[in-house]
């Protein structure tokens, strides 16, 4: 049997590993457990629309499809990011039997001097993909997100109501950033870097977000699904420059939208990104200069929700009885 090179990809690393094809896929295994501290119970290997895992230990790499070239993604957690895992699952059951011993035992009897109100406009729960790597984190990111003071804002304003925040596995969906399943009762973001080497950038996660939660009213991407996505997005960036003055009147935004606030502020922001200094810039107004950099932004960001649209899995598919 000729010898054959495959390539495996991990958390940023790849690792070009030769064998002759008649090798058991557990020396593979038992090589890549060296190199990532991945035990061979808790590898998988995604290639070319398969996956091998340790239960076929005993056949060989040519027979589970495995060729020269063949590039493979490693899934797997480490004995420590199990342990961490266990650790934060003997936490959840403490918790859990805490509140069950407290629904046994009824209500306290607490004397109230006036109505309690329970805010019904929120995410009332979150939960990663335990099967993917470091789902503390993903937990972590989630957890952000559903107490964004801007995210609960615009949801208190417009009354959405999400049951369940989690996540989209890269290699699952990849043709997917978010999903709005039944207007609201699951979203879906994609948190994860496409390499499985760390999480996307807040802020484009949460531009995602406010994507989807569009979706709660707007199933198609149309003119009324733009508007109100637009919308959303506008209210968020006025509500942090709000936070960000100390304005004590973020009871009386009316929606409205001056291009000089929002868009404006994120486009100067970014001005130096867009261009360095060059004598003829120096020689413009301050307002020739505003206007380039705003047509600049505004173009970038029209990008952006374009590829949001295009990496959306929810037009179309809301259900009507939601």
């Amino acid at each position: 049997m000729s010898d054959i090179t495959i390539h495996v990809a991990f958390r940023g690393n790849t690792y070009d590993l030769t064998f002759p094809s008649s090798t058991p896929l557990s020396t593979l295994t038992s090589t890549l457990e060296e190199l990532t501290s991945v035990p061979p119970n808790l590898q998988k290997l995604l290639y070319r629309g398969k996956k091998a895992t340790s239960q076929l230990d005993d056949v060989s790499l040519l027979d589970v499809g495995l060729r020269d070239g063949t590039k493979v993604q490693l899934l797997g957690s480490t004995v420590d990011q199990v342990g961490d895992m266990h650790k934060a699952e003997s936490e959840k059951r403490r918790r859990d039997g805490i509140m069950e011993a407290r629904a046994r035992a009824g209500p306290s009897k607490i004397r109230s001097t006036g109505k309690a109100t329970v805010n019904p406009y929120v995410f009332h729960a979150t939960q990663p993909l335990p099967h993917l790597p470091s789902p503390h984190l993903a937990q972590a990111l989630l957890q952000k997100l559903s107490t964004d003071p801007a995210i609960l804002h615009i949801m208190s304003t417009h009354k959405f109501t999400v049951g369940l925040l989690t996540e989209l596995a890269p290699h699952e969906n990849p043709e997917l950033l978010g999903l709005n399943q039944n207007k609201g009762e699951i979203i879906k973001l994609r948190l994860r870097t496409d390499a499985y080497d760390g999480m996307r950038l807040y802020k484009d996660v949460r531009r995602v977000l406010c994507h989807e939660l569009t979706h709660n009213v707007w199933g198609d991407h149309d003119n009324n699904f733009k508007e109100l996505n637009s919308q959303l997005n506008r209210e968020v960036a006025a509500y942090e420059t709000s936070v960000q003055k100390e304005s004590h009147t973020l009871g009386s935004y009316s929606g409205a939208y001056d291009p000089s606030s929002s868009i404006e502020a994120d486009a100067l922001s970014h001005s130096h990104v867009l261009g360095g200094p060059s004598n003829a810039s120096l020689d413009d107004s301050r307002d020739a200069r505003r206007a380039r950099v705003l047509e600049a932004t505004l173009a970038r960001l029209a990008r952006e929700e374009k590829e949001i649209e295009d990496m959306c899995g929810s037009a179309g598919k809301q259900s009507s009885s939601s």
